[in-house]
């Protein structure tokens, strides 16, 4: 029996190796990692698929920021990793997982990720209006996609940061 489940009733043992066996232990060089670092996974947009009891599957969204060039800070969601164990992948558990998540945060939520432009495409992602973002490391600009009410300005992504009181 397959099940949806929130992330975060999932062992972080459990999440963690099927990360590294999707994306490789080496993953934590990749930049994305580089803005989540610090920050925790926003439980109510990162589920995970399950079947039987064995986790096939999982998403996670980050709260982030672009900090535009002009001193704005716009808050934004970073979608993904998303992670399917390599023996169920093109299963249409991702497209589940990523249909999840965008409706969890509505329609028009700000969502950014770094991914291939030919698969979130069909989920609404595109670099349209991102070619002025810039990432904390390397990437391809052509990679890093957007939708919803996001800012078409310059700018750095990084991770949200709480206003003072």
């Amino acid at each position: 029996m397959s099940a949806l489940r929130p992330l975060a009733t999932i062992a972080a043992a459990e999440v963690e190796a099927l990360l590294d066996a999707a994306f490789g232990i080496d993953r934590h060089q990749r930049t994305a990692y580089r803005v989540r670092t610090g920050l925790q996974p926003i439980g109510a947009l990162s589920f995970a698929w399950v079947e039987g009891e064995r986790l096939t599957g999982c998403i996670q969204c980050w709260p982030v920021q672009l900090n535009g060039d002009d001193g704005q800070a716009m808050p934004m969601v970073m979608v993904g990793p998303v992670a399917v164990a390599p023996d169920r992948q093109g299963t249409g558990i991702g497209q589940r997982l990523m249909a999840e998540s965008i409706a969890a945060a509505g329609d028009d939520a700000p969502l950014m990720l770094i991914g291939d432009p030919e698969y979130y495409g069909r989920f609404g992602f595109s670099a349209a209006r991102s070619g002025g973002w810039r990432m904390p490391g390397p990437y391809e600009q052509r990679r890093l996609l957007a939708r919803g009410a996001v800012p078409e300005c310059n700018g750095m992504i990084g991770p949200r940061v709480a206003l003072a009181a």
